[in-house]
């Protein structure tokens, strides 16, 4: 009788906890908790954290296995597979699925109208890149690998499904605290971005007006989508995944002849891939493999990373603003992160702090959505070399 309550406890997730490395379960649990209340209460992109946070849960009650990962050598070749609810779904990320599909829907619902009117603003979108090539080097020194500086740096542009999809191919060990980072920092856009504006420039910039951008044709719009295409996966053939489905989106939309289509891709199916993407991530967040030195030095260089671009897209504002003699207001610079729309509502909401009337969020998302499609094409660019 006391062997088969033994027995039974040892069948009991309650078991693991009292093992050496039970504490690490606990402590993921506690993690797990802390980002559903953040996503639910406080509103920190509850679109994927509830998610992300309902599946860490799930991986680090033990003994549940809804995520099993066997590693074998097979003629010499380490072969990985997935097992479990969440390893089945976990393949989307693996091959690479997810993530471009989150940027059809992404293109369907963004609009270039603003960077179309003003093309300088590309340069700011450029600038805030500038981030994930210094975290890039900042990681190899402290002894990561290139693939893992990349995949690490990549953080920088604030590109939740860049940063999946490029650790997935270059780093997919440390693609839980990479993607964990990412969309954190994203969800701290409105508390990260405000301090490290207001120390590069001053209330006079701050308060710059600019003037109203110009109405944008069908046209353009619809040819902008095919050009940047041929463009940019010309150049890096890499990039296609991203570029291609992020303009076949924004082709859909601006060709107004699919309106469904359009519905479909901008919300029901960015949706369910949300929620698929989410609960992936997630799932390889179990504490055993997660709650490591190198984590922590992650999410430190996510942050260095984040703080960096938006530096770097501020001090390219301060730049054009001498160039054109005072007409651009440089704090449209920090929306070049990528973030959208957050960024550039950042932007906005610290131009109306200083004048009510300065209204800015068009002009911050010409190169918001160019930092979009800068941090592609800088994915594109590392999965090329590595």
């Amino acid at each position: 009788m006391f062997d088969a309550i033994i027995d039974f406890f040892k069948s009991t997730g309650l078991y693991f906890f009292f093992q050496p490395d039970g504490w690490k379960y606990f402590v993921m649990i506690l993690i797990a908790l802390t980002l559903l209340y953040l996503a639910i209460f406080k509103k920190f992109e509850p679109y994927l954290l509830i998610p992300i946070g309902f599946a860490m849960l799930l991986v680090n009650i033990p003994n549940t296995n809804m995520f099993v990962e066997t590693r074998t050598i097979v003629d010499g070749i380490e072969k990985t597979t997935y097992e479990g609810l969440l390893g089945f779904l976990y393949y989307g990320v693996k091959l690479g699925i997810y993530p471009p599909l989150i940027f059809l829907g992404i293109g369907a619902t963004t609009d270039f109208g603003p960077l179309i009117a003003n093309p300088k603003s590309m340069l700011l979108g450029a600038a805030a890149q500038i981030g994930i090539f210094i975290t890039f080097l900042g990681a190899i020194l402290l002894g990561f690998s290139g693939a893992e500086s990349a995949s690490i740096g990549i953080i920088g542009g604030a590109d939740g499904p860049t940063s999946i999809l490029l650790s997935s191919e270059l780093a997919p060990h440390l693609i839980g605290a990479i993607s964990l980072a990412a969309y954190s920092y994203m969800a701290l856009v409105p508390m990260i971005q405000p301090p490290i504006i207001r120390m590069l420039t001053t209330k006079k910039e701050r308060a710059i007006k600019m003037e109203q951008l110009r109405e944008v044709k069908q046209i353009e719009k619809i040819s902008f989508s095919i050009i940047v295409s041929v463009i940019c996966m010309t150049l890096i053939p890499s990039s296609a995944p991203i570029i291609g489905m992020l303009m076949l989106g924004n082709l859909i939309k601006e060709s107004k002849v699919v309106p469904n289509l359009t519905k479909t891709a901008g919300e029901s199916l960015l949706y369910i891939i949300t929620i698929l993407l989410g609960l992936s991530i997630g799932a390889t967040t179990a504490g055993t493999s997660f709650l490591r030195l190198e984590t922590l030095m992650i999410i430190g260089l996510g942050l260095f990373a984040f703080a960096i671009a938006t530096a770097s897209g501020v001090l390219g504002g301060k730049v054009m603003c001498k160039l054109t003699k005072g007409k651009v207001n440089p704090m449209i610079g920090a929306a070049g992160v990528s973030a959208v729309p957050m960024a550039a509502r950042v932007v906005h909401k610290e131009g109306q702090l200083v004048d009510q009337n300065n209204y800015l969020l068009m002009h911050a998302m010409g190169p918001n959505v160019a930092g979009v499609i800068g941090s592609a094409i800088a994915a594109g660019l590392f999965l090329m070399f590595f």
